[in-house]
């Protein structure tokens, strides 16, 4: 769950790194409440609670895709290539630095 908030604190921020886990734990807990939302907008019978959360988090959630291209050395545009871009959220990111900022994994180590 932190890192679901950590993407939410870091709102529209299309610069840096994300580790491997922080966007896949945000695409869990993501998913999870768009589930959950979709039920009770089927026992109320709208889509207001679900398109209101999705249109809420969909600036975080390219932002972290974006930052998760940045971490395997690649830019942001690379999102927009299917199939390629979820081989590119599992791999590996580049260990040190690259041309995007500092190692997040160091980063989390030093801390």
């Amino acid at each position: 769950m932190k890192y679901y908030l950590k993407v939410l604190q870091n709102y529209a921020n299309f610069n840096g790194r994300a580790r491997r886990s922080e966007y896949w734990y945000f695409f869990l807990f993501n998913t999870l409440i768009s589930l959950v939302l979709g039920f009770i907008d089927g026992l109320l019978d709208t889509t207001i609670i679900g398109s209101l959360y999705s249109l809420a988090v969909l600036i975080p959630t390219i932002a972290v895709g974006v930052r998760r291209m940045h971490d395997v050395g690649k830019s942001g545009w690379f999102l927009l290539i299917p199939i390629y871009n979820i081989i590119l959220a599992v791999t590996d990111g580049e260990k040190g630095e690259n041309a995007y900022g500092p190692d997040p994994k160091e980063e989390q180590s030093a801390n």
